[in-house]
């Protein structure tokens, strides 16, 4: 990624603490540059949080691959974050809110789940976790009137036919 082209592919060790601020501020920069609003920025940023913690404390490491995916007109975020730890035994478990192998809230994968359009989890005892998420631009919403009526609509105005 450079300061010219926010969206150029990214890729990001996750080792430390600090590498974690540093894939959250990335992330937010790269999603700012495709055009996510700010809900949608942060909704990713807090699944990519989520997920680069987990990389970290249950991987014991790793990294982070971004980069931008164009569908026709639709643009989009992929990140892949990957590990060589010591994988999930039990994904469906794993997946399930409330489940924690520390004393977390249980709510990472279930939540980063959640918060993008697209999730896939590849993972083998001894053989580390993959996890894949996408993100698409949403579109803006057209102006709706507070009737609800739509704009083409004709309205003869307040007090017509009274």
């Amino acid at each position: 990624m450079t300061a010219s082209d926010p969206t150029a592919p990214a890729s990001l060790p996750i080792g430390s603490d600090a590498d974690l601020a540093w894939v959250r501020q990335r992330v937010r920069q790269f999603a700012a540059g495709l055009g996510f609003g700010l809900v949608q920025q942060t909704k990713l940023v807090t699944a990519a949080s989520e997920l680069a913690r987990n990389t970290l404390v249950h991987g014991g490491g790793g990294q982070v691959e971004i980069s931008a995916l164009a569908d026709g007109p639709r643009r989009g975020i992929r990140l892949v974050f990957s590990d060589t730890g010591p994988g999930i035994g039990d994904v469906e478990r794993a997946m399930t809110d409330g489940y924690s192998s520390t004393c977390g809230l249980g709510l990472g994968l279930g939540g980063a789940r959640r918060l993008v359009d697209e999730f896939a989890l590849d993972s083998r005892p001894g053989r580390g976790s993959v996890v894949t998420v996408v993100a698409w631009v949403a579109g803006v919403p057209g102006a709706r009137s507070g009737s609800g009526r739509r704009a083409d609509e004709t309205s003869p105005g307040p007090g017509a036919g009274e």
